[in-house]
């Protein structure tokens, strides 16, 4: 085999998972349905200074827990801030926890499970033991145990968050790996005097990306709702920076009098869950075999 030959291969099988996904999102409707929402929470987050009505800060105390009207859509709290604003501000720091945080555990699991299910052996062995150890805690409980001992911050809240997703990342990426190290063209690498960490970041990762990205957009998903579950709990942001799980704890105290405090955040809490779940959905459409029909 050819030099172009041993190369070839990984490259059409990412191109082919780029193909399927495009045509799991063209047989599946749910699958734009639910980009299309992320992508206008994601633009709002963006445009939150611009098209926030008020200062998310800003207190208005003579119109404290005002209903929704005509100034005031979605009410006021109990310290006469705009709800609307402090939704639409609060939506950037749940997007960047939970991406920064589904980021770096993507990058960090994916890389430990390659190299070792690359490697094999004892080293497999013993970080796949590591890994189970990690997911033997539910992401909240680990999560909740980091930010206690560490303190509420925006780092320590990615930080704990993004721990707890290293394992599922490591084991969605080992999988493969194992398989395709076997292949032709891996062995046709090594022929080649390829070394190690070339196949590894070169012919195995563009095979093994497209799982990756699924569990990604799952577990950003997992993560905005982590972030949330902690800031309810006290452990989150601290206020008054507005969090959309601390908005809703301020809410809960007030819910017979006042219940717009809670709905109005727990239902953005529900719909940037609910698209990226139907997101997730297209994609593993796109790259499970079974769900495509078996071809």
């Amino acid at each position: 085999m050819s030099r172009g030959a041993a190369i070839a291969a990984p490259r059409r099988g990412f191109v082919h998972a780029l193909r399927e996904l495009r045509r799991a999102f063209n047989t599946n409707i749910t699958s734009w349905i639910g980009l299309g929402v992320f992508l206008a929470i994601v633009l709002f987050a963006v445009l939150a200074p611009v098209i926030a009505p008020f200062d998310p800060y800003e207190q208005h105390i003579i119109d404290r827990l005002k209903g929704p009207d005509a100034t005031y859509w979605f009410g006021t709290d109990a310290f006469g801030r705009d709800i609307l604003s402090r939704l639409l501000h609060g939506a950037r720091y749940s997007l960047v926890i939970g991406s920064v945080a589904t980021v770096s555990a993507m990058i960090i699991g994916s890389a430990i499970g390659i190299v070792s299910g690359y490697v094999g052996g004892r080293v497999d062995l013993a970080v796949m033991q590591v890994m189970d150890v990690l997911m033997s805690f539910p992401s909240l409980i680990m999560g909740l145990m980091i930010v206690a001992v560490l303190g509420p911050s925006m780092g320590n809240l990615i930080f704990a968050i993004a721990l707890t997703a290293i394992a599922p990342f490591a084991r969605i990426a080992r999988a493969p790996t194992i398989v395709i190290k076997q292949r032709d063209f891996i062995e046709a690498c090594r022929a080649l005097g390829f070394s190690d960490l070339r196949i590894m970041v070169v012919h195995i990762l563009p095979n093994v990306m497209a799982e990756i990205l699924v569990l990604g957009t799952l577990w950003l998903a997992t993560s905005i709702r982590v972030e949330a579950s902690l800031s309810f709990i006290g452990l989150g942001l601290k206020p008054p920076i507005p969090s959309w799980g601390g908005m809703v704890r301020e809410g809960f105290e007030v819910i017979l009098d006042s219940a717009w405090l809670s709905i109005f955040p727990s239902l953005a809490i529900l719909l940037i869950i609910f698209a990226l779940n139907m997101l997730g959905d297209g994609l593993r459409d796109a790259v499970d075999p079974k769900l495509r029909g078996g071809e």
